[in-house]
């Protein structure tokens, strides 16, 4: 269903796809490291062909030397670079490596290790650049050009960035949507799969919030920007990625820490290896090869190599599949988790909770339809998600919400505004009534006789009986009086369930409930869903502590929410994660990684995924011990060729490059998301134990 709201007509003709960018690829050549790489290959086998064929020494001599200057100019620069700030660099060393071997007459030896040390080069930049596609791709999402309405009904076409908070776009059918936004008028269904990761349009209709760079159905919006631009959603995800690929691991910080010290006293091996056997009346030339080669082999190039690559792979996976990773760090820390907690509403729930009941105290003076229109004022600023029920509510039956002055609200415990010159608080039961909220207030007078009961205990008892039918009970207190109660309930996700036996699966633990509801209800959903440790009624320093009280205990605690009242449990976390959609701006700012598509069960699977990486990690660093080791004994205790070593030496580099971008496949990301279901599986922690004690 839509409406039109300007006399243009819809556009005709076939449906608008994605912009070719946004599946664009970033191709090899487009690379200038593969460009000289692919130089000085061609170089080397042009010259390759003329030695053997017999040519003159002058053509393929030349050859070889464009193929030197075309592979090596690049990292001997940047060698160079590092020798001026008193660093010493592998790049640099592998170039004199080459040059000294030219120096001795293996002219064709030296060329080959800089064609493959330029081609190794090349496969390092392409792993960063394919990363980079993810980014590239949102950014090409983002329309050119937005049509803005003046005050006097006129339009205006703008650029997206010109936007301001309070302007309103005129969206046509077909047209990408300019900024993040409410809808005023008008109705369409609008695809925002690339954000929401929904497979179908969306209806969207005035109060509904809409995306930047999502696609506009066949109806027209008039749409008031929320946002500035570089506030988007997208734009949120754009920075979240970048920042992301310019971290680095712990694991690459201590190889890089390492690796000045082991070129260092690599360079002094070097030179022993040439110094001692000239010393003992060793042939010049032959020692002088015999160190190069040792050089080239003992060069930790496969090492430095061996971490970034899976990491940031795994960090573009993960992020096409709804699930940002803030960094390097949070990848390689996102594997070591051995215990969960999780929120309860918009994390097990699916965060968009109805209003059930409107029971108004007998005393208050007040109808249904007068204590939800004060509730809805009260709650109009707030971004909590009962709020959000509260106000649906109340413009579902048609009702006037007034405006409320005097906004305050405290995390996990109400909000409290000023309504047509009336106090008006609403929140927890257990907060505004106190002890009575616990259910055990009797339906008889508090002096013990059958007189009628004061406000707070006719409340407690409508809480009690709300809350033993499982929904969230939240009371309304009018000049200080409890005039009422709201009754809420939300669905448990249709994935709750799976993710809870997942993430059991991968840590070895049952997950645990940290949630400021109501005990009743959460015990309810926990039951639901297989969690035995509920801890409920918290406020949001309460959960901080439940986090200390297990990472206290030797726990590496990822803790999964939403809310600005999960904020401090998600820093305080070994690592936090949260929910996208429906998650508050500082929940989404404190998390180390954001499920944008509000997915749950990406929550094991990005698990999984990271573990993975990590054992690619420890593959490549394996790979490059074998190999150096290997290779600089054989040179040391016999004799290992030029060639060979430089083929031995640049193929393990080579090989953890492409091992590396294996977390680049589709299939690591469905192999991932398969890993927490099946029990057994080598993804679980070395240590039992967790939240439950189970």
């Amino acid at each position: 269903m839509s409406s039109v709201l300007t006399g243009r007509p819809a556009p005709t003709g076939p449906a608008r796809t994605e912009p070719a960018a946004a599946r664009r690829r970033t191709r090899v050549l487009a690379l200038p490291e593969a460009r000289w790489a692919a130089a000085a290959t061609a170089l080397f086998l042009f010259g390759l062909s003329l030695r053997l064929t017999g040519a003159p020494g002058w053509t393929w001599g030349a050859a070889y030397a464009l193929a030197y200057a075309a592979g090596g100019w690049e990292p001997a620069w940047a060698g160079l670079r590092a020798l001026a700030a008193r660093t010493l660099d592998v790049d640099l060393l592998m170039v004199v490596a080459a040059l000294g071997a030219a120096a001795v007459g293996q002219v064709t030896d030296g060329a080959l290790l800089i064609v493959i040390f330029a081609t190794s080069g090349a496969l390092e930049a392409l792993a960063t650049a394919r990363t980079a596609d993810s980014v590239r791709g949102l950014l090409d999402l983002a329309p050119a050009t937005a049509t803005r309405l003046r005050a006097d009904g006129t339009e205006e076409t703008v650029a997206p960035a010109g936007l301001t908070v309070g302007d309103t776009l005129l969206v046509r059918p077909g047209e990408r949507i300019g900024a993040d936004g409410r809808v005023l008028d008008g109705m369409s269904e609008v695809d925002q799969a690339t954000i929401t990761g929904e497979p179908l349009p969306v209806t969207k209709a005035p109060g509904d919030d809409v995306f930047a760079g999502t696609l506009n159905g066949t109806g027209a919006l008039r749409v008031r920007v929320g946002r500035d631009a570089a506030d988007s959603v997208i734009a949120r995800i754009v920075r979240m990625v970048r920042e992301a690929s310019e971290t680095k691991a712990p694991t690459q910080l201590f190889i890089e820490k390492a690796e000045q010290r082991y070129s260092l006293g690599m360079f002094a091996a070097t030179l022993a290896v040439f110094a001692v056997p000239l010393a003992f009346g060793a042939a010049l030339t032959g020692s002088l090869l015999r160190a190069m080669t040792f050089m080239i082999v003992a060069s930790p190039c496969a090492v430095v190599l061996a971490t970034m690559p899976p990491l940031l792979s795994a960090i573009a996976n993960a992020g096409r599949h709804g699930v940002l990773v803030k960094s390097a760090v949070v990848m390689e820390r996102l594997g070591e988790v051995d215990a969960v907690a999780l929120d309860k509403t918009g994390t097990l729930t699916e965060g968009t909770p109805r209003l059930t009941d409107v029971v108004p105290l007998p005393g208050s003076g007040l109808s249904e339809r007068e204590l939800l229109t004060l509730a809805a004022a009260a709650e109009h600023p707030s971004e909590h998600p009962l709020a959000r029920a509260v106000l649906d509510a109340a413009r579902t039956r048609g009702l006037a919400v007034p405006t409320a002055h005097d906004f305050a609200s405290a995390p996990g415990v109400g909000v409290s505004a000023v309504v047509g010159g009336r106090t008006v608080a609403v929140g927890a039961p257990v907060r505004l009534l106190g002890e009575r909220a616990s259910g055990a207030a009797a339906l008889e007078s508090p002096r013990g006789g059958t007189g009628p009961l004061a406000p707070a205990d006719r409340a407690a008892a409508v809480v009690t009986r709300l809350e033993a039918g499982g929904r969230t009970a939240v009371v309304v207190r009018v000049d200080g009086v409890t005039a009422g109660v709201l009754g809420v309930a939300d669905r448990v996700r249709a994935d709750a369930v799976a993710t809870v036996a997942a993430l059991t699966t991968l840590t070895g633990t049952r997950p645990a409930l940290l949630t400021g509801d109501n005990p009743r209800a959460a015990a309810r959903l926990a039951d639901e869903v297989g969690i035995r440790d509920v801890r409920a009624g918290l406020l949001p320093e309460d959960k901080v502590a439940a986090v200390r009280e297990r990472q206290d205990a030797g726990h590496r605690l990822l803790v999964v929410g939403d809310g600005v009242n999960d904020a401090p449990a998600l820093a305080a976390a070994h690592t936090g994660v949260a929910m996208g959609r429906a998650g508050s701006d500082l929940a989404l700012e404190t998390a180390d990684a954001v499920i944008v598509r509000d997915e749950l069960a990406a929550v094991p699977a990005v698990v999984a995924l990271s573990r993975r990486a990590r054992r690619l990690v420890a593959q490549n660093l394996a790979i490059a011990a074998v190999f150096i080791c290997g290779l600089a004994v054989w040179d040391l205790a016999g004799t290992l060729p030029l060639p060979l070593g430089v083929l031995g030496h640049e193929g393990s580099t080579v090989l953890v490059g492409l091992n590396g971008l294996r977390m680049l496949r589709e299939s690591a990301w469905r192999a991932a998301a398969r890993a927490g279901a099946e029990p057994g599986r080598p993804d679980r922690p070395a240590h039992p134990g967790g939240m439950d004690g189970t």
